[in-house]
């Protein structure tokens, strides 16, 4: 009896702050940010709960849904977007953003994931937008187009002469 007692004075003793709590708790620092996360076939986007009906959106991962989801974001008067590095499937959307105009921050998935509990591509994209509106994430670097040109020219011609090897 006193071990339920005890729980139950722990369990009201720590429960979590809904999001609006911790939201309303931080300061906004960008407040026409919107938050992605970045998946192989599909992309969920959050923005500022009074842009859109509808402030969380899923879309597609071919061309024709990343200009779709960048006209959403530019209908719902967005600046700056925050997207985690997902294996390759980052690059096309990240391109498709930055020719729209918007600031294009790419962050390391393992630094935004440091709160327990988030399990779903709809809770990542909000709490990415969460962070990215109150200033806490930082973009990672990344080269200038030509340079990433080159780059990836260099690594073609490594799996070519690679290939070729395993020919002969």
């Amino acid at each position: 009896m006193v071990r339920a007692a005890r729980r139950q004075g722990t369990s009201q003793h720590h429960k979590r702050r809904s999001s609006r709590a911790r939201s309303a708790s931080l300061e906004q620092l960008n407040l026409n940010a919107a938050g992605l996360d970045v998946g192989a076939t599909e992309h969920w986007v959050a923005v500022p709960e009074d842009r859109d009906e509808e402030p969380v959106r899923r879309f597609g991962a071919f061309t024709a849904d990343l200009y779709a989801l960048a006209a959403w974001l530019q209908q719902c008067q967005i600046e700056t977007v925050v997207l985690e590095s997902t294996g390759v499937y980052w690059i096309t959307l990240f391109e498709v953003l930055e020719e729209r105009g918007f600031e294009v921050k790419l962050v390391d998935a393992h630094d935004a994931r440091q709160v327990p509990g988030r399990k779903t591509d709809v809770k990542d994209c909000q709490w990415l937008q969460e962070l990215h509106t109150s200033g806490w994430l930082h973009g990672a670097f990344r080269p200038e187009d030509q340079v990433c040109v080159l780059r990836s020219s260099l690594r073609q011609r490594r799996m070519l002469v690679a290939k070729m090897f395993q020919i002969c």
